[in-house]
């Protein structure tokens, strides 16, 4: 297992979850990934936990707050995204059409970092790394291997990230509303235009956990009280693939990929 200690800029690098029951959660993805936790108290009733696989830190799980719920705020997982000066990055982010939700702070010394939204609406965080550098394991068995955009302006949230990060993208072969993107010379995700099937959903962020066996553990999130919103299916030149949510709502997928079946 390669232990990641470094982001280039615009790389999705940090996955956090918000939910209504930090206690379930950590049940659910330890149950469903063999994940561990580490709990790090916060303040007065906070608790900001820690997801680990083989001891390294892949994620993490906190309690929204009561403010953000009974603003409509669902659970979700939340994309961050390197950048090695974040009030660079925070101050291109107006000038691109984005909107800055909250300005750069210091996170103790862990690292410096901002809240951001795209021009399509989908909320996104901005981190540079000081002691923790972000996940240390991604494209693993078990941990994230992908990052994805679903919007409905996908022209002009593609201009917004490659003027924010300067990916390099490419359109997909399989399908002709998907934009692949490349960070640091590698791919890292893709954006989709939301067509009428996704009528209601906001645009947003999510991310996808690389499996052994995509119908196995689809078959397990709903043991786990999850809810399969589609598939498992085939992704042609891809792998086997499956849309989700876990018992709080927070959307994820799962996949196997080709090469590795």
């Amino acid at each position: 297992m390669a232990v990641v200690q470094k982001y280039s800029l615009g790389t999705p690098c940090w996955f956090e979850l918000g939910t209504t029951d930090q206690t379930a959660a950590k049940q659910f993805y330890s149950q469903l990934l063999g994940w561990s936790a580490r709990d790090n108290p916060m303040g007065p009733n906070e608790v900001y936990t820690m997801f680990q696989l083989n001891g390294h830190d892949t994620g993490a799980v906190y309690t929204l707050p009561a403010k953000m719920v009974e603003q409509g705020v669902p659970p979700h997982w939340n994309v961050y995204f390197a950048a090695p000066d974040v009030d660079v990055s925070a101050a291109r982010v107006s000038e691109l059409g984005g909107v800055l939700v909250q300005p750069p702070f210091d996170v103790l010394d862990a690292g410096r970092m901002a809240i951001c939204r795209d021009p399509g609406g989908a909320s996104f965080s901005l981190w540079q790394a000081r002691r923790h550098p972000g996940a240390a394991v991604i494209n693993e068995n078990n941990a994230v291997c992908w990052s994805e955009l679903y919007t409905r302006d996908l022209a002009r949230v593609c201009e917004f990230y490659t003027g924010l990060f300067g990916w390099e993208t490419k359109s997909s072969a399989n399908m002709s509303t998907y934009i692949e993107f490349s960070a640091g010379g590698q791919p890292r995700g893709g954006m989709m235009q939301m067509e009428e099937e996704f009528k209601g959903m906001p645009s947003q962020w999510g991310i996808h956990f690389m499996v052994e066996d995509c119908d196995a553990a689809t078959a397990k999130v709903r043991e786990l009280g999850g809810m399969v919103r589609h598939g498992p299916f085939s992704a042609p030149g891809v792998g086997r693939l499956a849309m989700l949510a876990d018992p709080q709502g927070a959307g994820f997928s799962l996949i196997t990929l080709l090469a590795a079946t």
